[in-house]
């Protein structure tokens, strides 16, 4: 019998729906599904044909618990994975992405809900940035996202102390657009996916494309010296390691707080 697939797709209604698939370890990003998520969301981006708008979720119970650690503490092989793109854990897309957020965003997680146009998140949803905690640093544009998203000192404080933003804080902050009961998320999402499909296509993808080469024009800086600061990271300490010794504490300290 074969694994089943890290990542899951339906499309129907011009609507492309991307499921993280790993719900026994709460969709942690594996080598192999970050691997895979930017290729799969580039192939449905590329779907001209039956594809207007990109909804992306997790297998419940969780969204993304970021990356995972049992193979990070073990091998680090998924660290650096996104090396070779210079924004954010996927290409540029050109049609609409919702983050339909059902459960535990954290870390990584927290940066692929970022790099959503917008987000919809189910009353069960969870926010963290534990990279402190860990001892990794964010690659994927958190802290030039996390501050636009909630403001700066909201920022700096879910970074420093690890804890955890509960949903209804989350709408509060302006990290998500809409909070809803569990049952309704992926149908609340697809209700604004199809808005969104009822609109001139060349111009929802336009309106994205000057809003990415804005935040482009002020912000370049602010990627580039998060990734040059990440990688002298990982080059002065033993991060595998480290989080191999930690690992157990983390994952506990996390289930307190969810």
């Amino acid at each position: 019998m074969s694994e089943p697939s890290v990542i899951l797709v339906d499309v129907a209604d011009r609507v492309a729906v991307v499921t993280l698939n790993r719900p026994e370890a709460r969709n942690a990003l594996s080598s192999e599904l970050i691997r895979e998520l930017p290729v799969t969301l580039q192939a449905v981006d590329d779907d001209d044909d039956d594809v207007d708008v990109i909804i992306l979720t997790g297998s419940d119970p969780a969204f993304c618990a970021g990356l995972d650690l049992k193979e990070l503490g073990s091998s680090g092989s998924n660290l650096g994975a996104s090396g070779n793109r210079s924004r954010g854990p996927w290409p540029a897309l050109r049609k609409p992405l919702i983050g339909a957020v059902n459960g535990a965003t954290i870390t990584g997680g927290l940066e692929l809900a970022l790099a959503c146009d917008f987000l919809v998140a189910s009353e069960r949803a969870r926010f963290a940035d534990t990279h402190a905690r860990v001892g990794v640093m964010p690659g994927w544009g958190l802290t030039v996202a996390l501050p636009q998203a909630v403001g700066l000192r909201r920022a700096r404080e879910m970074s420093v102390t690890g804890n955890f933003v509960d949903a209804a804080t989350a709408l509060a902050w302006g990290l998500v657009n809409h909070v809803v009961p569990h049952d309704e998320l992926l149908p609340f999402a697809r209700s604004l996916a199809a808005d969104i499909c009822g609109n001139d296509q060349p111009g929802v993808r336009r309106v994205l494309e000057t809003y990415a080469a804005v935040a482009e024009a002020t912000v370049a800086d602010g990627w580039r010296t998060e990734a040059e600061m990440g990688r002298a990271w990982l080059r002065d300490r033993d991060v595998t390691g480290e989080v191999a010794q930690r690992r157990d504490r983390i994952m506990a300290r996390g289930r307190t707080q969810l």
